[in-house]
């Protein structure tokens, strides 16, 4: 084949979205608030950890 010579383009994409179940959408939203949460938890018990080594604690 010369290079002269061309292919028909076709177009490979389509424009047909599909759409996630409703449930899929809250489980995600569910799983990445309880991330969030157990993050934060983690976070604040290790700072609560460093300041009660520190020598700050409520009488």
């Amino acid at each position: 084949m010369s290079s002269e010579e061309k292919l028909p383009q076709t177009k490979a994409t389509t424009n047909h979205t599909v759409s996630s179940p409703w449930w899929k959408k809250i489980g995600w939203m569910a799983i990445i608030w309880f991330g969030s949460v157990l993050a934060l938890f983690a976070f604040s018990s290790l700072f609560r950890l460093l300041m009660t080594a520190a020598g700050m604690k409520v009488k």
